[in-house]
């Protein structure tokens, strides 16, 4: 029975797939498209269409880089709730040792989830978003350079979604995964009296397959468009930190990603036909091994580009330009390369040679340079700088805080006597979630206010956007140094239940983790009230940027934008956002 379900799911798949492939194709002049608001940067292409299918065709159809970049934004911040939820269940279920809201193995089926849905469903397809709207605009061109496998690479993702949350679904003799998010081996090959033969880990197995294929026709494309669609005043000198970040990041995935999705077709025949890479006589230190080779490199995947978005936005509000721009340039292409050798500090604890060991410590190190300089060119940037602490900037202030306090106890962690005391501690899960959540995601939120006058044509609430701010402020560093505090006392990761020692430090993480999750209620009114309902941006330079010379493409295209749009005859709405 569950192997004819999975038979009926596999083909269901098969047959959307192919139905997407076949309404796609049968859509002509896909790039005549005009962007929302008329014209894109460099006026309308020789095929011009005048307009765009209305309504629901319209997002179903569209080539359009900034149509394409709001449904990577929507489906990102979908996932980030959906994400986030499960969280607030398992930090509920950890407020008390004996508390019993959830069972033992749906905890570990959340575990997975979460980590699964905010790294491959919330992380990469929110930079994505931004890189999809912004980075054609910012290098004056006309759209991506392959606008249908851009829209391809964004409707592999629903797909692969519902695959990875297929166990949470009705469907009879599937459970969710409960692998944990890096799936290591033998567990996650079924072996063992568990459940883990379950047709809910290929599912998820198919899924991460998917988003991997998804990342690197994206990753195909920003190259190609980086190199030949630049406009004709956009050189190597003075292109955008941003898109440089965007160049890098791709780099990375283009390498990396298919190194993941053989380790799963690998792990999927170990499962399904009995051979033999990881179990029936196989190496389970080789998945480690191919795991982190793409799993370090997916750490700077996710944290180059919001580098690149503090770059390009901190400066605005600094009333100055980046400090070093050649430096945090060339320390984006040094971590680029550093994080190819850096894998194996993941695996310190496993027994690999002592001298390979020393190797990786050694490179693990060094690559905390090209962050420090990062760093110092912020904080540079900013002293003497005539700041404005708006909500993006303070977003980028806390990034920037975040990061340090992430940065450094991630230095421990490359020292080989320090992990194999610390290793699988919560110190690790609080490292990790300073750079994630308190870094990766803060910058994403400085990106979203910053540009969220492009996006909606209107302004948020100046108040609920710095409420938001400092609510998730205080409660991440109450979460995670807590979090980094259990890991000292000895407190293992991934568990359900724990000692009476660890309870206080526990509850003050889940208070922590409940004041950013009203803060999440916030920002998620905030914006959706604010894009029905905001009053109007009046003028294209919302930030006053011309002021010092600071204002960038995307702005000069949103005053085209505004120049050509015709009026819709509604009214302005006066409303006080401060």
């Amino acid at each position: 029975m569950a192997i004819t379900g999975q038979i009926a799911l596999t083909v269901l798949m098969g047959l959307f797939l192919v139905g997407v492939a076949a309404w796609l194709a049968r859509v002509e002049n896909w790039r005549s498209y005009t962007p929302v608001g008329g014209g894109t940067t460099g006026g309308e292409t020789a095929y011009g269409s005048d307009e765009k299918p209305a309504g629901l065709i319209r997002w179903l159809t569209t080539v359009d880089h900034k149509d394409i970049g709001l449904l990577y934004g929507a489906f990102g911040i979908t996932a980030f709730v959906v994400g986030g939820l499960m969280v607030m269940v398992m930090r509920l279920e950890l407020f008390d040792p004996e508390m019993t809201l959830i069972s033992n193995t749906y905890y570990n089926s959340l575990l997975t989830s979460h980590g699964i849905t905010m790294l491959f469903l919330f992380g990469t397809p929110i930079i994505a978003a931004f890189a999809n709207y912004f980075v054609p605009l910012l290098i004056g061109a006309d759209d991506m350079a392959f606008p249908r496998i851009n829209a391809i690479a964004f409707w592999l993702l629903p797909p692969g979604a519902l695959l990875i949350w297929a166990g949470f679904l009705p469907i009879p003799e599937v459970i969710p995964a409960q692998t944990g998010w890096t799936m290591y081996t033998p567990l996650s090959a079924g072996v063992g009296s568990g459940n883990q033969a379950n047709a809910g880990v290929d599912l998820m197995l198919l899924g991460l397959h998917l988003t991997g294929v998804s990342a690197t026709m994206g990753a195909i494309n920003f190259v190609t468009t980086i190199f030949t669609e630049r406009g004709e005043n956009v050189s190597w000198a003075n292109l955008d930190i941003f898109s440089w970040t965007i160049l890098t990041q791709s780099g990375l995935i283009i390498f990396a990603f298919p190194l993941l999705g053989s380790a799963i077709v690998m792990l999927l025949l170990d499962r399904n036909f009995g051979t033999a890479f990881f179990i029936n006589g196989g190496s389970p230190i080789l998945w480690q091994h191919l795991f982190w080779f793409f799993g370090h490199p997916e750490v700077y995947i996710l944290v180059l580009p919001p580098m690149g978005l503090v770059s390009l936005i901190l400066p605005r509000f600094s009333g100055r330009r980046l400090f070093g721009f050649k430096f945090v340039v060339y320390s984006t292409l040094a971590i680029g390369v550093l994080s190819f050798g850096v894998w194996a500090h993941h695996m310190f604890a496993t027994g690999i040679d002592p001298r390979l060991r020393s190797s990786f410590m050694a490179v693990s190190l060094a690559i905390a340079i090209p962050s420090a300089v990062k760093t110092f060119n912020w904080i540079t940037t900013m002293w003497n700088g005539r700041l404005r602490l708006t909500t993006p900037m303070l977003f980028c202030i806390g990034f920037v805080q975040n990061f340090i306090i992430g940065g450094v106890t991630g230095v421990f962690l490359a020292s080989i006597p320090v992990d194999l005391i610390l290793h699988d501690t919560y110190y690790v899960v609080g490292h990790f979630h300073y750079i994630v959540m308190g870094a990766i995601t803060f910058a994403g939120m400085a990106g979203l206010y910053y540009w969220f006058p492009v996006f909606a044509g209107r302004m948020y609430q100046r108040r609920l956007g710095k409420i938001h701010f400092w609510l998730w402020l205080v409660g991440s560093n109450v979460t995670f140094l807590a979090m980094i505090l259990l890991g000292y006392g000895g407190m293992p990761r991934r568990y359900a239940t724990y000692l009476p020692q660890f309870a206080t430090l526990h509850q003050v993480a889940s208070l922590g983790a409940l004041v950013m999750f009203v803060g999440g209620l916030i920002w998620v009114y905030n914006f959706v009230v604010s894009w029905l309902e905001g009053p109007r941006v009046e003028d294209a330079d919302p930030w006053n940027l011309k002021d010092n010379g600071l204002r960038t493409n995307e702005w000069a295209w949103f005053e085209r934008k505004r120049e050509t749009a015709l009026a819709d005859g509604g009214e302005v709405d006066e409303a006080d956002t401060e």
